[in-house]
């Protein structure tokens, strides 16, 4: 069964940065695109970005040019590094195996495997 373990999370004031990591487990990562997405107080949870095993990345047009995505196949780990950070994007970040659609730009979760999420605030 899939399972991740998300991390980095905290306080951060308008235009910091903060570096989240997920650590997956039970199913062979280097074999999926994985993604972050995020939840924010009474909203849909959204997808926020992903990559695939050999690198190629997306993202959702509100973060591009902040946000950057990567991971490390050995170590079966994502980080997505967040700079110029904004309150609207205070929500809680999750990671899971996706699939990519590159012609819309959008990666969809694969089945429901969450994990408990960080918590990113952005405030003042």
């Amino acid at each position: 069964q899939m399972q991740f373990v998300e991390s980095g999370g905290g306080l951060v004031q308008p235009g910091g940065s903060l570096s989240l990591s997920c650590t997956a487990s039970g199913f062979n990562m280097e074999n999926y695109p994985v993604g972050w997405f995020r939840q924010a107080p009474g909203k849909d949870r959204e997808w926020v970005s992903c990559i695939t095993p050999r690198g190629t990345t997306g993202y959702v047009d509100l973060v591009k040019g902040r946000f950057t995505i990567s991971r490390d196949n050995v170590q079966k780990t994502v980080h997505l590094q967040m700079r110029a950070l904004k309150p609207e994007d205070t929500a809680d970040y999750y990671c899971a195996a996706t699939v990519y659609y590159r012609d819309q730009n959008e990666c969809v979760p694969i089945g429901d495997y969450w994990g408990q999420g960080t918590q990113v605030t952005v405030s003042s």
